[in-house]
C-alpha cells in the first residue's frame, strides 16, 4: 500500500460529497439516452467510475492509481470552486460535469 498522506485522503473526502451510491445512481443517469443505457459496470465516464471505486475501498486497499485518481479530482474541484466548497448554483452542464465525479457544487462539502 502506498503511504497516502492524511490530507490528500481528508481533501478527497471533503470535496467529493456524494456518496458512493448518489454517484453511482448519477453516473447511471447520465449516461441513459434514447438507445438505452450502459452496463452498470461501464455507466459514467472514467474518471467517475474510478471515483467510486476509490468510495468503494478501505484506506488499506487503495494503490497507487487509486492516488492519482484522488489528486485529480481535489484538483479538478479545487479549480473549478471556490475553497470554501460553499454551495454554489451555476450553469447545468457545469454542475453535471463536477457531479460526473463525485462532487455536487449544490451540496454542502463533508467536514
Amino acid at each position: 500500500m502506498p503511504s497516502f498522506d492524511d490530507e490528500l485522503w481528508n481533501e478527497f473526502h471533503r470535496v467529493v460529497n456524494m456518496t458512493s451510491r448518489e454517484l453511482d445512481d448519477w453516473l447511471r443517469t447520465d449516461d441513459a439516452g434514447p438507445e438505452g443505457e450502459a452496463l452498470p459496470d461501464q455507466a459514467g465516464r472514467e474518471l467517475g467510475r474510478r471515483v467510486l471505486a476509490v468510495l468503494r475501498k478501505r484506506r488499506v486497499d487503495l494503490d497507487s492509481g487509486d492516488e492519482r485518481v484522488m489528486r485529480k479530482v481535489v484538483d479538478r474541484v479545487h479549480a473549478e470552486r471556490r475553497d470554501d466548497l460553499e454551495p454554489t448554483p451555476g450553469q447545468a452542464a457545469w454542475r453535471h460535469k463536477l457531479m460526473s465525479i463525485g462532487h455536487d457544487p449544490l451540496k454542502p462539502a463533508r467536514s
